[in-house]
């Protein structure tokens, strides 16, 4: 006889965000809580905003892409754009935000996780000598 079944509960989905045209600077606040409410309800990972609909990007919508990011940062997740176009790429390069619009791999650039990889070697200062204190073990 065999025990009970392990539950498997269900995989929450990704949460998206669809910012559609116009996004005015009052409604960034309620977009940043919309991600809140998105991103606890939905599955572990980056927050993907959809920005399809948004139309010609002005400043507006690079303030909305920003906070969206502090704010999914603020909750351990980071944004991945999806749909950006040329104008809105170049903006928000031009604004330093290019990271949200690559690959999930660079959001933990994006939130301050550096990858892990092998210890930088050190070079040793030239003309600087090494005291040595009687007792000391050999290198």
């Amino acid at each position: 006889m065999t025990g009970p079944e392990p539950e498997n509960p269900p995989k929450r989905p990704p949460a998206v965000l669809v910012l559609a045209q116009p996004v005015t600077r009052a409604e960034v606040a309620r977009l940043c809580e919309r991600l809140s409410t998105l991103a606890r309800r939905a599955g572990p990972g980056p927050v993907t905003v959809d920005v399809g609909g948004v139309g010609r990007p002005d400043l507006a919508v690079v303030e909305a892409v920003t906070r969206l990011r502090l704010t999914a940062g603020r909750l351990g997740r980071g944004i991945q754009l999806r749909n950006a176009r040329g104008e809105l790429r170049r903006l928000l390069a031009w604004a330093g935000l290019d990271e949200a619009l690559t690959s999930p791999a660079a959001l933990d650039h994006a939130l301050g996780v550096e990858p892990g990889g092998e210890t930088e070697q050190r070079e040793e200062a030239l003309g600087v000598q090494e005291g040595v204190e009687p007792g000391d073990p050999a290198r």
